[in-house]
């Protein structure tokens, strides 16, 4: 992989064989055979060098498949297959010998069926052809060992005694940083290191992605009993999220690097980030509870969190950094002029990336500190998602080199109003009008931000005496979805002005029942703008009474934590985090949540994900700066989307799927570099900016949806006749 070749790539062939929308794809170890996993329930399996399908299998699932992988070390005839009907199956490729494509039918080698939540992911580890992981939306992550038993009986069965339950997440669940675990984490997400493949890292249903070590994990168990989380080596989540407290975020898909040194995690309703392992001596960034605010509040002087990796010692006299100090100034005077000027800020923003992720070891303390201000200054023009949050991490790094700078004072000042934080705003503006006295604006704007205060004091008085209206006894109460709403707002309010324990914690004792009319059998119901379904959605929410908080199953096993007593009288010790070192944006991720991101090449120096636009995207990883786009999925009039990005394990190739029937391959065949490629059809003209900011938008919408997607993921979780929503599955899936 080269940015040259990248910058050429289109689409070269279309694969047609499935009937539903193709849900996995990955490659063999020697990239010779492509396997596909789709809602049509088949497994077909391609080559690459022909680009032709070999095999058609009829897996027997009765739901959507959402993960296939090949078995390493057998040849290739083992194939694994996991679906929305919880169950793994095994497959032995070499019993097609002698058949034609349409004889398809094959009895599975092993079937597993313990799970009891879609099953979501797979992973092999390199070398071992006897065990493969599945993770699962039932909070488990279970070990299949073929040569202990190929099946097991279902979940729930009287006899149901499989112990091959590697990690129970049952209760691993977290709100924010500071929340002890809980409730279910329901697996999304898995992946085992190629260089070191005793690390596990999974991730969810929750803001943290985790990393194990498989090696210091307890022995397998059964279900029967849900036992607390095991400890983990890292967790991984940008410090910006880390204290969000809101049930919708989560996880679509992480993932390791080439080299075992770097995770990438994909959030819906998010961005994708770079994180480092961290393994003996990494120089990952790590914080605790109570950085995030730390970095917020107003100290005059700085000795705390580092935001940024430390600036390397150089020699001014050495001919190549000098030669690079030159193009930074030059850069940074591209981004002086995009402020100035009023230009879009985007491009002033990727020229300030370049300096400060390209070239850090090359520029001194005054020229990063003037390109951190611009960039804050940029982002806080730009108002993308979680723009503020990036100029606030900017501003705390510029008062870390220049603990006086005005500028520095003045964006923190603008990013925690745009955050609607406006006491900590008040401290930088009075700072900042402390270090410029005649500045008339700033008195203005101190005075403003008084007024904000001032009336968000009297809205959240009048939001009490309201709450306390509303509020009714408990017993036998049935709420309403306006009642939902105006709860779920006010915890958000509350998550800005006081810590998680003062803030009510019900949405974890409450039963939810869904009833869902429509009339789509095919598309007229679907909006394709939002991503939505037309019907009629009719949800009634129970509060459970305070004896019914602890279930208990057919063989009078707990639900809760074997240990929960113990820890009830242990105070709870938030883990250690480790932050994000580079964000990518101008994709979209909402409409799905299997939605992947991908190193690219073999060493993985580039980053592409699908979008909700019908696009990819490939970023640089070092720098997070765009260089190309491809319309990848044309599904018409119905949904664009694409959701599996895989490369080749040699060859400069990207395999993509999404919504749409067909897998497209790419090749760096076009005749000139561009950031822009179409499929098919031919170039896609639109404008990059536009496309990218029409996905920012989606992005922001996607806060206002989240309850309604939540409720409505759990509602998809319940069973239904055959077919009856094939295509809501699709568009959730």
């Amino acid at each position: 992989m080269h940015s040259s070749l990248v910058r050429r790539l289109s689409q070269e062939r279309e694969l047609e064989g499935h009937q539903g929308c193709v849900n996995a794809i990955s490659w063999n170890s020697k990239g010779s055979l492509l396997i596909s996993g789709s809602d049509d329930t088949h497994i077909n399996v391609w080559s690459y060098s022909s680009r032709k399908l070999l095999h058609s299998i009829e897996t027997g699932h009765s739901a959507n498949i959402f993960c296939t992988k090949f078995v390493p070390e057998t040849s290739d005839e083992l194939v694994v297959s996991g679906a929305g009907d919880a169950e793994v199956r095994l497959f032995n490729l070499s019993r097609f010998s002698g058949r034609g494509l349409d004889d398809n039918a094959i009895t599975p080698s092993a079937l597993y069926q313990c799970h009891t939540g879609r099953v979501k992911k797979l992973a092999v580890e390199v070398g071992n052809p006897h065990v493969v992981w599945s993770a699962s939306e039932d909070g488990t992550l279970r070990q299949h060992d073929f040569r202990q038993g190929s099946s097991c009986p279902p979940a729930g069965s009287s006899h149901q005694e499989c112990r091959n339950i590697l990690l129970d997440l049952r209760c691993g669940a977290k709100r924010s940083l500071a929340d002890p675990p809980k409730q279910t984490l329901s697996l999304k997400s898995c992946d085992i290191s190629s260089t070191r493949p005793h690390l596990l890292l999974v991730g969810g249903s929750d803001a943290f992605a985790r990393l194990y070590d498989r090696r210091m994990l307890p022995p397998l168990t059964s279900c029967q009993k849900r036992m607390s989380p095991p400890p983990c080596v890292n967790y991984f989540c940008p410090l910006h999220l880390s204290e969000h407290g809101r049930s919708s975020l989560h996880l679509t898909h992480v993932t390791f690097s080439p080299n075992g040194e770097e995770v990438l995690l994909s959030y819906s309703g998010e961005h994708v980030y770079l994180m480092d392992v961290n393994h003996a001596g990494g120089r990952a960034m790590r914080y605790t509870v109570g950085d995030a605010s730390k970095i917020m509040s107003f100290t005059p002087t700085l000795n705390g969190l580092e935001l940024q990796p430390p600036i390397h010692d150089f020699l001014q006299t050495n001919i190549r950094v000098r030669g690079e100090l030159g193009k930074c100034r030059m850069l940074v005077e591209i981004a002086r002029n995009s402020l100035e000027e009023g230009k879009h800020p985007y491009y002033g923003i990727e020229a300030c990336n370049e300096v400060l992720e390209g070239h850090l070891s090359g520029i001194g303390p005054m020229l990063r500190h003037e390109c951190l201000c611009i960039r804050a200054a940029l982002l806080l023009k730009r108002k993308w998602k979680n723009d503020a949050q990036m100029a606030i991490r900017d501003c705390y790094n510029a008062r870390r080199i220049d603990s006086s700078s005005f500028r520095a004072h003045l964006y923190m000042s603008e990013a925690l109003e745009q955050l609607c934080k406006y006491k900590e705003a008040l401290d930088f503006a009075i700072a900042a009008q402390c270090l410029d006295p005649s500045n008339s604006v700033m008195a203005e704007k101190v005075e403003n931000i008084k007024k904000h205060i001032a009336a968000a004091e009297t809205e959240k008085n009048n939001k009490a005496n309201d709450g306390g209206s509303r509020s009714e006894p408990r017993t036998g109460r049935v709420l309403s979805l306006s009642d939902i709403i105006y709860r779920s707002e006010a915890n958000s309010d509350a998550s800005q002005d006081g810590p998680r324990s003062e803030r009510e914690d019900s949405d974890y004792d409450e039963e939810v029942e869904v009833d869902f009319h429509t009339s789509v059998p095919g598309d007229e119901g679907r909006d394709v703008e939002a991503n939505f379904l037309h019907g009629s959605l009719n949800v009634r929410i129970h509060r459970r009474g305070d004896s019914a908080r602890e279930t208990v199953d057919a063989n009078g096993s707990s639900g809760s934590p074997s240990s929960s007593s113990q820890n009830d009288r242990i105070p709870y010790q938030p883990e250690t985090v480790i932050d994000m070192k580079q964000r990518y944006v101008g994709h979209c991720n909402v409409g799905t949540d299997i939605k992947q991101a991908s190193f690219l090449g073999q060493r993985g120096d580039y980053i592409a994900s699908g979008s909700d636009d019908g696009r990819w995207f490939i970023w640089e990883k070092q720098t997070g700066r765009l260089i190309k786009m491809l319309l990848g999925d044309e599904a018409g009039n119905v949904i664009s989307i694409v959701n599996c990005v895989q490369c080749h394990p040699f060859d400069c190739v990207v395999a993509t799927s999404g919504i749409d029937n067909t897998i497209k391959i790419w090749t760096p065949s076009a005749s000139v570099p561009t950031i822009v490629s179409g499929g098919a059809a031919g170039p896609d003209t639109a404008d990059v900016l536009e496309a990218m900011e029409s996905n920012q938008k989606k992005l922001s919408r996607n806060r206002e949806h989240s309850l309604s997607y939540e409720l409505l993921e759990r509602f998809h979780m319940h069973e239904f006749s055959e077919g009856s929503l094939r295509p809501f599955e699709c568009a959730q899936s």
